[in-house]
């Protein structure tokens, strides 16, 4: 059985760029258009990993991972951050509340199919 990842990010174009990388992987992909689509589609999909940017309308990045850390979601679901952000400010911020791994935009379609087998269970 293929893992399932739930990606997170309001680019329409994003969203398909991760979703025929990781389809193409053999990844069950569901994506979400920002942070609150992103809880809803957790709590249907129930996946193995999930990949969500940082800056989004409505609920951005850092408070998709601490409501997920924090609403009795599975504590070890592992989370990477994709996003253009790069300050290491940021990325201590999203450490501190919960992320796994931070991969910086635009990514190495490689290198993140490796970093998703790396977290997945």
């Amino acid at each position: 059985m293929s893992a399932t990842v739930l990606t997170v990010d309001d680019s329409k174009t994003m969203r398909q760029m991760l979703s025929m990388c990781l389809s193409g992987a053999g990844f069950n992909v569901v994506t979400a258009e920002d942070g609150a689509d992103g809880i809803e589609k957790l709590k249907e999909s129930e996946p193995d990993v999930v990949i969500t940017d940082i800056n989004m309308p409505i609920m951005d990045g850092f408070e998709f991972i601490e409501t997920v850390r924090g609403g009795g979601f599975n504590a070890r679901l592992p989370i990477l951050v994709l996003t253009t952000e790069s300050d290491a400010a940021k990325k201590a911020r999203a450490r501190d509340a919960g992320a796994t791994g931070w991969i910086v935009k635009p990514f190495d379609p490689e290198k993140l199919i490796s970093a998703v087998n790396r977290v997945a269970p």
